[in-house]
């Protein structure tokens, strides 16, 4: 397993849409762990493999909480069957959008089809951060970020405020 490079805004490949994939082997495992290792590393709950330059329909993710046992799970393919039509609001953020958070409306509830670790097929209804998170990482897949859910003028705040971050981070010390 390796930590690989999370790629940041505004970079063009977190635009790409990423293509499915044939099937799940051992080479798409190991990209798996990689990506959950990069994920725990940063640390994050959520990952899809477009954030490390990979345009994978592959989506990593573990929402246990501080001092629980981890509980790894794999969305190959993933896609969305249908989604409530009543909302909620949570403060997202996105380990390729580092240290910004907005709040953002989604669906509150969906159901998803998917491979898991072995391809099995999966079919899960979510609710709550899982149906947030889930979408979050599902629009990385389409070259969507959770900054292009807001305004036009938050947005463009949001993205000087990286810009600016990493201007500062490349200026010697």
């Amino acid at each position: 397993m390796a930590i690989r490079e999370i790629i940041t805004a505004p970079d063009p490949r977190l635009k790409e849409v990423s293509k499915p994939v044939s099937r799940v082997d051992d080479e798409l495992r190991a990209l798996m762990d990689d990506m959950l290792e990069t994920m725990y590393d940063a640390p994050g709950i959520g990952l899809a493999a477009i954030q490390i330059g990979v345009p994978k329909q592959v989506i990593v993710m573990d929402l246990a909480r501080e001092g629980e046992k981890p509980q790894p799970r794999y969305f190959v393919n993933p896609e969305i069957i249908w989604t409530s039509e009543d909302t909620a609001v949570y403060e997202e953020g996105c380990l390729s959008v580092p240290d910004l958070y907005e709040e953002v409306e989604r669906p509150a509830r969906c159901c998803v089809r998917y491979l898991d670790y072995q391809g099995e097929i999966r079919e899960e209804e979510c609710d709550e951060l899982l149906a947030t998170c889930l979408q979050h990482e599902m629009d990385h897949l389409k070259g969507v970020l959770f900054i292009d859910h807001l305004s036009r003028v938050k947005r463009s705040m949001m993205l000087k405020k990286l810009m600016k971050q990493k201007k500062l981070m490349k200026e010697p010390a």
